[in-house]
């Protein structure tokens, strides 16, 4: 449950950082600069026909999507701006000639390894050979199963999905689960759907694996055999496989098993040879998310010819990789993956891409040098002093809600109370010091530091749940809910805007940008369709009565149908059902953290700044944290795999419910975004 999608944000640079704390002077201040709210308008555009464009638009214009992009905007200026500090410490790392073993070594040898494109073009396939070797040498179903086992570690997708994470009905246990997993496309819709957009994808993906194939070695024909092969298979997992809405049912995709019962899903797949094979031993239980999947997993593995599952490993093994071998592989990759699928014109920088694998790699060590620097305490206690007064306007209005019963308004106000907010880094950092990194070979590097997190996770297997551990680095602009821990995380790069000072930024941008988009949006993920089936343990429970329980349906039924009504795209729609969780906390984050923003001194003063009065500072200040456009291509691609709506929607769609929205831009029943008020959604 994230603000944003999986991708990986960054941290700003410290002049961008913006100190919350001084914020109740910030009037007077921001008064004497070019106000960054207004620069950013369009104001050809009505408030009340398209705020997203009216907010935004002037930016957008001036800031055109580079052609090594799919998107462009404000996390990407963020982004921009910590890149080349981190290039920086990477470089003197590189030269540093560090202790075997530091973290200084670990950081200088992933980047040389990374930057030194001559050396991975001279090694080609190498680093690969002997796992290609052992793939090469299937013969019998058991190999097929021993190969995919083995395969798991380096983050190769083989079909079987394993990971470790607290059991949801239990939050005080590590459990581990198998989800879906084995396809080369986005998910279950691209092998169905029959729109001509998608349609060509298939067409250039069974191309594209034809491709890979013949550059590990194959004659056109076999290569073109097998990408059929691979294809097959992938398109009866994906018929298997649960549509994005369906992933978001706690219950339906929780199924507790012992292994005998998981053994008896999948007959001729051996679950306890299997997992000792994975390195997962003592394995009684296993939580299966979707049963379907795994049975006809099981049937592919006991009717597909090995050399078709010879072909799909070896598949999945260099696209696994193929951003870091050689660079025929390198471009294949990219045409598909960047051009095909999201439309950009050139690769990203090489130094950019060991960055962000490098943050994938070992991101908390990264952070811990970063915000050592240039992170201080007090920006620290500033974030959490904003987190709490938008705590405090959310408790208000659990009771305040006429639609709940005063029963179930108690164990709301327990369950919020009871939630965690971290915010800015971690109390205790990840110990990187057993990830063995060296000067030979990137791809190696990589499967090293695959192989090194595999074992991290596991590890967690039948020890206590450390609540402290974050998933998300600092340097990250992202912020997420879990419902196990019932805790909100908000990275410190979360609360970063490209050049605004401490000192310009007023209440009314920081309560938008921060308090609504962020902090009130992660903690309505406590209660939104998803999070609200949790208690206040983290634990999957239901603490709400029938009837309380049916109001609130009610109430997400109608931002569903809100949200189904948008089309993007020609004929794509947003998926209401999907959407959902996210769609309700923007609406939850907007009124709550407006609520919190009229106690501030700025709002009951009442002065503008910039020409605009608090509440239209407010309400741009939201839109500015989704300052963003992106390519068709990536656009149709997050329609079809992204519980997040299109970013312009984010800011349109909950506006229209909001009435003060309608009071700041004295918005018509003539304007587009117009909504009688018995449609508009009111849910917390």
């Amino acid at each position: 449950m994230t603000r944003f999608s999986s991708s990986r944000r960054w941290l700003a640079a410290p002049a961008l950082l913006l100190a919350l704390a001084g914020c109740n002077s910030g009037t007077k201040s921001g008064a004497a600069q070019p106000d960054l709210l207004q620069a950013n308008l369009d104001t050809t555009v009505r408030p009340g026909d398209d705020f997203f464009q009216y907010a935004n638009g002037g930016w957008l214009k001036k800031h055109p999507i580079p052609a090594s992009e799919s998107s462009w905007g404000i996390g990407k200026e963020v982004q921009n701006e910590v890149y080349a500090r981190l290039r920086a410490l990477n470089q003197e790392a590189a030269k540093a000639n560090a202790a075997a073993g530091s973290t200084q070594q670990k950081i200088g040898d992933f980047w040389a390894t990374g930057m030194d494109s001559v050396a991975i073009d001279k090694q080609g396939l190498e680093p690969l050979k002997a796992e290609l070797d052992r793939l090469a040498a299937l013969r019998t179903p058991a190999d097929v199963q021993a190969a995919m086992a083995r395969l798991i570690p380096l983050n190769v997708n083989a079909l079987v999905g394993p990971y470790v994470a607290q059991d949801a009905k239990n939050s005080e246990k590590m459990a581990l689960y198998l989800y879906q997993a084995g396809l080369g496309l986005p998910n279950r819709d691209y092998y169905f759907n029959k729109d001509a957009r998608t349609a060509n994808i298939r067409k250039e993906y069974g191309t594209h694996v034809a491709k890979m194939l013949g550059l590990m070695g194959e004659d056109a024909a076999t290569a073109q055999r097998h990408s059929a092969q691979v294809v097959k298979l992938e398109t009866a997992l994906a018929g298997a496989s649960r549509k994005l809405e369906a992933l978001r049912d706690p219950y339906a995709n929780y199924n507790k098993m012992t292994l005998a019962q998981l053994n008896q899903l999948t007959p001729g797949l051996d679950w306890k040879t299997w997992f000792a094979e994975a390195g997962i031993p003592g394995v009684d239980t296993v939580i299966v998310g979707q049963p379907e999947f795994y049975r006809e997993a099981g049937r592919l593995l006991r009717t597909a010819p090995v050399e078709d599952w010879r072909a799909y490993l070896q598949w999945q093994l260099l696209h696994t990789y193929a951003e870091r071998l050689s660079a025929p592989f390198d471009n294949e990759n990219f045409r598909f993956y960047g051009t095909i699928l999201q439309g950009r014109k050139e690769q990203r920088p090489r130094w950019k891409r060991v960055l962000d694998d490098e943050e994938s790699a070992m991101g908390e060590a990264l952070g811990q040098l970063f915000v050592k620097e240039y992170f201080t305490p007090e920006t620290k206690a500033r974030y959490e002093k904003l987190t709490t007064n938008v705590v405090a306007s959310f408790r208000e209005h659990i009771q305040a809600l006429d639609w709940m019963s005063d029963s179930t308004k108690q164990k709301a106000l327990v369950k919020l109370t009871k939630i965690t907010p971290k915010v800015g880094y971690p109390a205790k950092w990840r110990d990187y010091s057993a990830m063995d990194i060296k000067r030979d070979s990137y791809t190696a590097n990589m499967m090293r530091a695959n192989q090194w997190r595999y074992r991290y996770e596991l590890s967690k297997l039948g020890k206590p749940v450390d609540r402290t551990e974050w998933s998300m680095t600092p340097q990250t602009y992202n912020a997420y809910y879990n419902p196990s821990n019932n805790e909100i995380v908000l990275p410190a790069a979360i609360f970063a805007v490209p050049g605004l000072k401490d000192a310009d930024a007023d209440d009314a941008i920081i309560y938008g940008y921060a308090g609504a988009s962020t902090i009130g949006h992660e903690l309505t993920h406590g209660f939104d369709d998803e999070g609200s089936q949790f208690d206040e343990n983290g634990n999957l429970r239901n603490w709400w009565s029938k009837k309380d329980r049916a109001a609130f349906q009610q109430r997400v039924n109608g931002i569903v149908r809100q949200f189904n009504g948008y089309t993007v795209l020609d004929s794509l729609h947003i998926n209401g059902k999907a959407t959902a969780g996210e769609n309700i906390a923007d609406l939850g984050g907007i009124v709550i953290a407006f609520d919190a923003f009229k106690k501030t001194e700025q709002y009951k003063k009442g002065e503008k700044i910039g020409g605009l009065t608090p509440t239209q500072r407010y309400f741009l200040g939201y839109a500015l944290g989704w300052q963003n456009h992106q390519r068709d291509e990536v656009l149709a691609q997050r329609i079809l795999t992204d519980v997040h709506s299109p970013a312009s929607y984010r800011v349109n769609g909950p506006f229209a419910d909001v009435p003060a929205f309608y009071e700041a831009f004295n918005v018509k029943s003539t304007d587009k975004l117009y909504r009688p008020d018995s449609a508009r959604v009111t849910i917390w």
